[in-house]
């Protein structure tokens, strides 16, 4: 019910609020410097336009009763076509302006200047109104006389403008936060009072009064940097009403239409000023702010990736340890068996001779070697025994491997460096299935001469690392890329690229015109126990 109230009597209540604010400024209009236009704008543009009657109606009430009390003889034409057209032009003029998107904002340099702007238009209009109104009461009036009359009119109702609207917005639209404004009033004492003393002790002491007004603007200058728009505007207001009332004390009557403009000018400047520094402001907060939540997706996104890592890496380790048990139990069934298979027949060899079957005993031979052959291949393949047996440095360099790239007449050059023990199982074996799978495709597609291996091993800032070098001079990589293997092998090098990966290393392709580079970077997640400090080896 209450704000129901406040609702239907909003308009008698911005009336009486106006018409006391009107009284209030009457006193301050003077040449240059009309801050009841001001008061009329910026209350026209705050209220909806079915509240602008009460306004109009009060500020004609308002003026009829301060012309009474000053003593200026009140007749019906002469008030009516002196008092009223000026506010039903400011009126027609911002009602056009709001229809093409005039709001009360000084949020950005845009809005400062779109309100200045129509700040400019409808001061033009109401003074163009006001001397034609006067022309066609006076005609005998110079028309220097009226050029100085529409000039000093036109700059007083913009400075009116300028000084007062952002005072009102500020106070009835965009009101500051309480610790921004314990922080404006906090410097005003602090600033304004200190420099309104000095700017009274130049005005009066100084041979040249323009320099007090000139280092005036130090302090809005401070206001705009360290309050946006707020402060600038209302430091522009402290400031106006000190010179006035400076010259007022020292005797010098009202300041000049030179003073004026300057403050007309500075006040302009300092309020974009001041706009454009609340906008860098938000524009910084909101990059703190999106800095802020990349951070945090960076985080989660980290977090993502390891979690990624290490279920690649348990599906590594489940893969491997699956292949140590199938080797186990292909070597200890199959082998067995095959060993048994040539035991007996190697005691049946003399009775299949006595039958004449020695050909049939030889043949069963041959295919148990060959099988023997084969299951030592496959049990390489699922688990390099050598690397139990020998070592990473042995197993890379005297191993499978060299036989292979050798029985293909191959040139192996291997250049290794450094103590494998740093590393843990997983990457040894990451390394060992890098390289094996590399030799073998060099040996399948590449029609390579040579293939170079070079490994360093150490430690480094965040723990132990290895790099690998691999290079052929064959013919590189293909047009199209090869189908994946189906017959239980690799997948060339998108395994071998999965499998680094997984590990949180690094697989790289080398340029090159000739043969085909790859480049690893791998760092273990475990140092060996009794394992002292190593550094790389090499470069």
């Amino acid at each position: 019910m209450r704000v129901r109230a406040l609702i239907r009597f909003a308009g008698p209540l911005i009336a009486i609020a106006y018409a006391i604010a009107w009284v209030m400024l009457w006193p301050t209009e003077q040449p240059y410097w009309v801050l009841p236009f001001g008061l009329r704008f910026g209350a026209l543009l705050l209220t909806r336009t079915r509240d602008w009657f009460w306004i109009l109606g009060a500020e004609i009430a308002a003026s009829a009763l301060c012309e009474w009390r000053s003593g200026l003889p009140i007749g019906g034409a002469g008030f009516v076509l002196g008092d009223t057209p000026e506010p039903l032009m400011v009126a027609a003029s911002l009602w056009l302006l709001r229809r093409a998107h005039l709001h009360a904002s000084l949020n950005t340099p845009e809005d400062v200047a779109r309100l200045l702007l129509s700040a400019m238009v409808t001061a033009t209009v109401a003074t163009a109104g006001n001397a034609a109104m006067m022309a066609s009461l006076h005609p005998a009036a110079p028309v220097e006389m009226l050029g100085t009359t529409f000039g000093s009119d036109l700059l007083g109702n913009y400075l009116g403008v300028l000084l007062v609207v952002p005072v009102m917005v500020l106070a009835f639209r965009e009101r500051p936060t309480q610790t921004a404004l314990a922080e404006l009033l906090l410097d005003g004492l602090l600033v304004m009072l200190p420099s309104l003393a000095i700017l009274i002790t130049l005005a009066e002491y100084s041979p040249q009064p323009q320099f007090a007004r000139v280092l005036s603007l130090a302090p809005v200058l401070f206001f705009a940097f360290r309050h946006g728009w707020r402060g600038a505007g209302l430091a522009m207001l402290i400031t106006s009403v000190g010179l006035n009332v400076t010259e007022d004390m020292i005797g010098r009557g009202a300041p000049t239409a030179a003073a004026h403009l300057f403050l007309a000018v500075a006040g302009t400047g300092t309020l974009m000023l001041g706009a454009a520094t609340d906008a860098l402001r938000r524009s910084s907060e909101r990059v703190a702010q999106q800095n802020t939540h990349l951070a945090a997706a960076n985080q989660r996104l980290d977090q993502l990736a390891r979690q990624l890592r290490d279920a690649a890496r348990g599906n590594l380790q489940a893969e491997e340890s699956l292949r140590r048990h199938m080797a186990s139990e292909l070597h200890d069934e199959l082998g067995q068996n095959l060993t048994a298979i040539q035991t007996h027949l190697k005691l049946a060899q003399n009775r299949l001779g006595n039958a004449g079957l020695d050909d049939i005993g030889s043949a069963i031979n041959g295919i148990a070697g060959h099988m023997r052959r084969a299951l030592h291949k496959m049990l390489d393949s699922l688990r390099p025994s050598v690397l139990d047996e020998f070592g990473l440095i042995r197993a890379l360099d005297e191993g499978p491997i060299r036989d292979m790239l050798t029985a293909a007449g191959i040139h192996y050059v291997t250049d290794l460096r450094g103590e494998p023990r740093l590393l843990d199982d997983d990457t040894l074996t990451a390394i060992y299935r890098v390289v094996q799978e590399s030799a073998t495709n060099v040996v399948r597609h590449s029609g390579a001469r040579e293939m170079r291996l070079r490994l360093r091993i150490g430690l480094r800032d965040a723990g132990p690392v290895a790099v690998l070098d691999i290079r052929d001079d064959g013919h590189g990589l293909p047009a199209t890329p090869r189908p994946a293997r189906t017959d239980g092998g690799g997948r060339g090098l998108q395994g071998m690229s999965d499998r680094i990966t997984a590990l949180g290393g690094v697989f790289r392709i080398v340029p090159e015109p000739i043969g085909l580079h790859l480049r690893v970077l791998l760092r273990s997640t475990s140092i060996g126990t009794n394992i002292g400090n190593f550094p790389i080896a090499g470069s």
